[in-house]
């Protein structure tokens, strides 16, 4: 069996969920972590699973010939000059999403992965939920016929610690770029125009840093179909993550997942338990699914599933919201090489 050798840059709670579903894999060998911040705590960590280069320098890792593939799992502001030194040294890029947050940056870094000739993957984990797979399958298959309406929301349970938020590029960027791909994903259309609405609901610090807490995008798909995107920082009930794709013969909706599916009904109403607290429990199935992919395509040859061309376009539609919600129209994608001269702060 050919082994894929992998090496892990940036070993924060992400780096480390994907090496251990890497670890899972008999086809894989995890050869390398590198961490900015790697001590005595990290080495341990790594001994425990039989890894035995542990080192603070990410180019010294991508310079390793043992290392066939890395992962990308440090912070975005290090992915484009990362893909463009692993590219560079011939390895394979699964790369944690966004890629940039200028959509010029990630075209380099795209750029150079096309030179090379190497294999990109974005790190768009819910395209591999059992959920949202069934919902892509039965649009693709025709089972509901012309999708006309898409209907996604994504709640989180609890807004981030304030340090993100000045660093996390907004909530079309951080947050609805997840939406943006899975829009992509279950429609199969791209998207042509973007209509976003926000306002700060939930906590004044989002303001302090030019960014909103609760957001609305219209969508306008090539196919003619239309969508909507709702965003929150803070459910109170929970973690909220559904999907609807109605068409011309039906639709098809998937709710939230819970931790069972009791149901307890008395004289004072109906009670179930919440849904699961966050994405690491909703999407760790997911997580899972991706990493194998991943390998499989470079084991077998087969086609990425999500490639960086789809990371690109997520953050085409996330940069047509900035300005819509900046501008209050609605913005086309073919517009955005004009707005992004005229007011390339937005991009920030």
């Amino acid at each position: 069996m050919k082994k894929i050798r992998v090496g892990i840059i940036g070993a924060g709670r992400i780096g480390k969920i994907h090496t251990d579903n890497l670890l899972r894999l008999p086809q894989v060998e995890v050869v390398a972590v590198s961490d900015l911040f790697a001590g005595a705590e990290l080495e341990a960590w790594a001994a425990e699973r039989g890894i035995e280069q542990v080192v603070q320098d990410s180019q010294a890792l991508i310079a390793n010939p043992d290392i066939d593939a890395v992962f990308i799992c440090s912070s975005t502001d290090t992915h484009v000059p990362l893909i463009k030194q692993a590219a560079k040294a011939g390895k394979h890029i699964f790369c944690e999403k966004p890629v940039s947050m200028d959509i010029a940056q990630t075209e380099e870094a795209l750029d150079a992965v096309r030179q090379a000739g190497v294999q990109l993957q974005i790190g768009f984990n819910r395209r591999f939920d059992h959920n949202f797979i069934r919902v892509s399958e039965h649009v693709q298959s025709g089972t509901i016929g012309q999708p006309h309406i898409v209907k996604i929301t994504s709640r989180d349970p609890n807004p981030p610690h304030p340090d993100y938020i000045k660093v996390s590029g907004g909530i079309f960027m951080d947050m609805m770029i997840h939406d943006f791909d899975m829009a992509r994903y279950v429609t199969g259309s791209e998207v042509e125009e973007v209509y976003a609405q926000g306002n700060v609901l939930i906590n004044p610090v989002f303001a302090e840093h030019g960014d909103v807490d609760t957001a609305i995008v219209t969508l306008r798909f090539a196919n003619g179909a239309l969508g909507v995107i709702d965003n929150s920082r803070q459910a109170v009930y929970g973690y909220d993550q559904r999907v609807e794709v109605f068409g011309s013969k039906g639709s098809v909706a998937v709710t939230n997942d819970h931790p069972n599916t009791a149901e307890i009904s008395t004289a004072e109403g109906i009670m179930r338990d919440k849904p699961l607290h966050f994405f690491l429990e909703r999407y760790n199935a997911a997580y899972t699914l991706e990493t194998q992919m991943f390998i499989d395509s470079l084991v077998n040859g087969h086609a990425l599933p999500v490639e960086g061309y789809d990371g690109l376009q997520a953050e085409r539609i996330a940069l047509a919201a900035k300005f819509s919600s900046l501008l209050k129209r609605p913005v086309k994608i073919s517009e955005l090489s004009e707005l992004r001269s005229q007011q390339p702060v937005a991009q920030s």
